[in-house]
């Protein structure tokens, strides 16, 4: 199971903004893709969260964009847990243009584990907290 995941994609028209780069929201749905694709890798696929009745619902999201992304590029989202505390947890990623390796930006999300039907804030139950490793920022 890994702790860091690449998760690929091909930009594609529905991508792209006004100026044929892709859009700040495609950078978003991506970071999520990697995310669920990531927690799924690890054995928590979205109906063990909702089997559970918690999960995952994002804080805030950071993104440094330091490149474009055009159609058809190829690009690797990756993405680990960078921290896991009480009831939130700091996932990183960083979006390679698998070409020529060129960062196109740099993220961070704050996620917070809640009850799906209260959305109460819940401590991070120790299975799903014992199924992702914690890659410090220093790696």
């Amino acid at each position: 199971m890994p702790a860091i995941y690449d998760w690929k994609h091909v930009v594609s028209e529905r991508d792209l903004d006004d100026l044929g780069h892709a859009n700040n929201i495609s950078y978003l749905k991506w970071m999520q893709s990697a995310s669920l694709a990531h927690s799924a890798a690890q054995g928590w696929p979205i109906e063990a969260y909702r089997a559970l009745g918690q999960g995952w619902v994002v804080r805030s999201h950071y993104i440094e964009y330091l490149t474009s992304a055009l159609r058809g590029d190829e690009i690797v989202v990756r993405t680990w847990v960078a921290n896991l505390k009480k009831v939130t947890s700091l996932r990183r990623y960083h979006m390679i243009r698998v070409a020529d390796q060129v960062t196109l930006a740099k993220a961070y999300s704050d996620w917070a584990f809640v009850d799906f039907t209260s959305s109460v804030p819940k401590r991070i139950p120790v299975e799903v907290s014992q199924a992702f490793e914690i890659v410090p920022d220093e790696q």
